[in-house]
């Protein structure tokens, strides 16, 4: 659009080209997670591209939205673009969930099993006291994360050490694994939950909109402890037969439903 900045421009034109990919991705593998995936990406092209620095560390919790992960890596130049194409294959590195042991230098832990995440994320923040780097680590949670015990106890333990270089972002799309999350474990009022820990907490109203995140992220910019955005975001987004429907957590696409899908993308940031 004329009138929008360039950088602006430019996430859109990002998140489009990885929307993309992933699509593809996920149609030659003939698997799933592809909503999952389309509900963060504008969360992880925004950090990627225009906040973090080369020594920043993303942990995606859930990590079930590996294919997105993998995209915005490939395409902000932290994975090499052929390693892409073994996604999903025998002995690959780009698994459905992402690998453990450092096996790609972008992906500090290998992640999925919901709650882990933010303990791995917190240890991250805390080394810095001991090493002497300087950098920000960021942590994307889902919703099934925030039902898990090991989620709040690495929060009391962000907020007592007052990790300042810690910043949590809850990709909250209002469905998990086996349904809506208000009927699966009810997590509202959840900035409230967040701030009761102990952290600066800011709401991104719509989570798939690089002007809403932007304004999350400069609400609690400047708070002297850890920070957590809440950002309210649509399962599929982008993808109308995917949208905040339960059964796109897991389906894989026929041929007719990539076509559509590859179609829409287009618009998707607009």
């Amino acid at each position: 659009m004329p009138n929008e900045p360039d950088n602006l421009c430019s996430l859109r034109s990002r998140r489009e080209a990885c929307a993309r990919q992933l699509l593809r991705l996920y149609k030659q593998a003939n698997a799933g997670h592809i909503g999952s995936s389309l509900s963060c990406l504008e969360i992880l092209v925004e950090l990627c591209f225009q906040r973090m620095d080369s020594d920043d560390i993303i942990v995606l919790s859930k990590g079930h939205a590996a294919g997105a992960l993998y995209t915005v890596l490939s395409l902000s130049g932290r994975l090499p673009e052929a390693e892409l194409e073994s996604f999903y294959c025998d002995g690959t590195l780009l698994a459905a969930h992402p690998p453990c042991g450092g096996a790609i230098k972008s992906v500090p832990f290998g992640t999925g099993s919901l709650g882990h995440g933010l303990s791995l994320a917190c240890g991250l923040a805390f080394s810095q006291r001991f090493t002497g780097k300087a950098f920000r680590v960021y942590a994307v949670l889902s919703d099934g994360d925030c039902n898990e015990g090991s989620t709040w106890e690495a929060v009391l333990f962000a907020a007592h050490h007052g990790l300042a270089n810690l910043t949590v972002i809850v990709d909250l799309n209002g469905i998990q694994g086996i349904g809506y999350t208000k009927d699966v474990l009810k997590l509202e009022p959840v900035a409230d939950k967040w701030r009761a820990f102990g952290f600066a907490v800011s709401v991104a109203e719509d989570g798939n909109d690089f002007d809403s995140l932007a304004l999350a992220h400069a609400e609690v910019l400047d708070s002297v402890g850890p920070r957590c955005i809440i950002a309210r975001t649509v399962k599929g987004h982008g993808v109308s037969f995917m949208q905040d429907s339960v059964e796109w957590h897991y389906l894989p696409m026929k041929d007719d439903q990539y076509d559509r899908a590859l179609s829409e993308t287009c618009v998707a940031s607009a």
